[in-house]
C-alpha cells in the first residue's frame, strides 16, 4: 500500500495501517499539545484564551485545555455547551445569536445543572433578548448572563458599534444579566499581516470609543474578540481576551498563510484510491468526508488537483497514486471536517493508535 508524504505533514509521522476503514478522521495528539503551547504564547498567556470547541467538537480536547489551565470556552451549539461543561468549563459563551427559544431553554437547562459554572448567551437583537428574557423568567438562573455580539464590519451577526450597540447593552443591563461584548472579526483574512493588523487597529478604535462610553454608564467593558487571523493582534493591542480561532488542529490554509503562527497539523483525512480513469483517479472522500463548505477546488491539499467531488467521492489529478494507495488530505476547514466524524482516530502521544469519541453532527 502506497501511502505518499503530503508537504504539509511531519514527514516522520506514522500512518494508520491497511485494516482502518476509510474514509478516516486522524488526530494528532502531540500536534495538538504543541498547538496549545504556541497558541498562548501569541495569546499572552493560556489565561486569556477563549478557544471555540466547534473547531475539534471533542470531549477529550475540552477536557485535556481544561487540564492545562483553559478556563472559558465558546461554543456554536447547545450540545457544544452542555459538551465543554461536562468536561469541567468554569466559563462557557454561547457565542451564537438565536431567536430560537427552544435552544435557548436548552442552554439554560444546561447552566442549571452546572451552578459553579459561567454560562452566557450572545444577543444582537430586541427580540433575541427578550426570548432569553421570557426563558429567565422560570427560576433565578444566577450563574447566566448575556453578551451583546459586535458586528465589525462582516455583515453576518452583530449590531453595529457605537449607539446601537450600546442601547441593546443597556436593555441587557436593565435585566441585571449584561457581562460584556463579544466581537468576531473573521473578515480580516489579508495575505500581509500588516495589512491585517491596520484594519484591526481602525475597529479597534471605534470599540474603544464605545467602550469609554460604556464604563462612563456603569456597563461592563470586557471583551472577548478575535479569529485565527487577528487574535495575535487582539492581544498586543488590547486587554480583551481572545478566542484563536482554529487554532488546535490548522488547516491547509493557515499552514500557509498563517505559516509564522508556528502550528502544526492536527488532523487530517485518510482516504483510499478506488479507481482509475486515464489521467484522473477517484477517492473514497467526498463531500460527506472533508470541508464540504470550501469552494470545491480548495478543499483539501494533498492531490495534484481536485477535479470533480460528490457526496461519496472525489475526482482528482494524482499521477503518483494507483488504485489500492492510500492519501493523507490535510481540510482546509477542520472545523466542518471535524462535525462529519462521530470518532477519530488519534495518534496518542506514545505512539500507539486508538479510537477517540467526539460529538459529530450532534446539535
Amino acid at each position: 500500500m502506497n501511502v505518499p508524504h503530503n508537504d504539509l505533514l511531519d514527514p516522520t509521522l506514522p500512518m494508520p495501517g491497511s485494516d482502518i476503514e476509510t474514509p478516516c478522521f486522524v488526530v494528532v495528539e502531540d500536534a495538538v499539545e504543541h498547538n496549545l503551547r504556541v497558541t498562548a504564547e501569541l495569546a499572552g498567556g493560556v489565561h486569556r484564551m477563549v478557544p471555540h470547541v466547534k473547531t475539534h467538537r471533542s470531549p477529550w480536547i475540552a477536557k485535556f485545555l481544561v487540564a492545562n489551565g483553559v478556563t472559558a470556552f465558546k461554543t456554536a451549539t447547545p450540545r457544544e455547551v452542555e459538551m465543554v461543561l461536562e468536561g469541567g468549563a468554569k466559563e462557557v459563551i454561547w457565542s451564537y445569536p438565536t431567536t430560537s427559544s427552544a435552544a435557548i431553554t436548552r442552554v439554560i437547562k444546561a447552566a442549571d445543572a452546572y451552578p459553579e459554572a459561567l454560562v452566557t448567551g450572545l444577543v444582537d437583537t430586541e427580540l433575541g433578548l427578550d426570548l432569553w428574557i421570557k426563558a429567565l423568567a422560570y427560576g433565578k438562573h444566577p450563574n447566566v448572563s448575556l453578551r451583546v455580539d459586535i458586528d465589525p464590519g462582516m455583515g453576518r451577526t452583530g449590531v453595529e458599534i457605537g449607539e446601537p450597540a450600546l442601547a441593546l447593552a443597556r436593555k441587557v443591563q436593565q435585566c441585571a444579566k449584561f457581562n460584556g461584548w463579544h466581537v468576531y472579526d473573521g473578515h480580516i483574512q489579508d495575505a500581509q499581516a500588516a495589512a491585517r493588523e491596520a484594519r484591526f487597529l481602525t475597529i479597534l478604535e471605534q470599540l474603544n470609543c464605545m467602550l469609554a462610553q460604556a464604563e462612563k454608564e456603569g456597563l461592563s467593558t470586557d471583551v472577548v474578540g478575535g479569529g485565527s487571523w487577528t487574535f495575535p493582534f487582539w492581544a498586543k493591542h488590547s486587554n480583551a481576551r481572545v478566542s484563536p480561532g482554529s487554532w488546535i488542529y490548522s488547516s491547509s490554509q493557515h499552514q500557509v498563510d498563517l505559516a509564522h503562527y508556528g502550528w502544526r497539523v492536527g488532523a487530517f483525512v485518510v482516504s483510499s484510491v478506488l479507481s482509475a480513469h486515464g489521467e484522473t483517479l477517484t477517492l473514497d472522500a467526498g463531500s460527506k468526508a472533508i470541508a464540504p463548505d470550501i469552494p470545491m477546488d480548495k478543499r483539501f491539499f494533498g492531490v495534484e488537483r481536485i477535479v470533480g467531488m460528490k457526496e461519496e467521492h472525489t475526482i482528482a489529478a494524482a499521477p503518483n497514486l494507483t488504485p489500492g494507495d492510500r492519501v493523507a488530505l490535510v481540510p482546509r476547514h477542520a472545523c466542518t471536517t471535524a462535525y462529519l466524524y462521530r470518532r477519530a482516530l488519534v495518534l496518542t502521544k506514545d505512539g500507539t493508535w486508538e479510537y477517540r469519541d467526539q460529538l459529530g453532527c450532534e446539535r
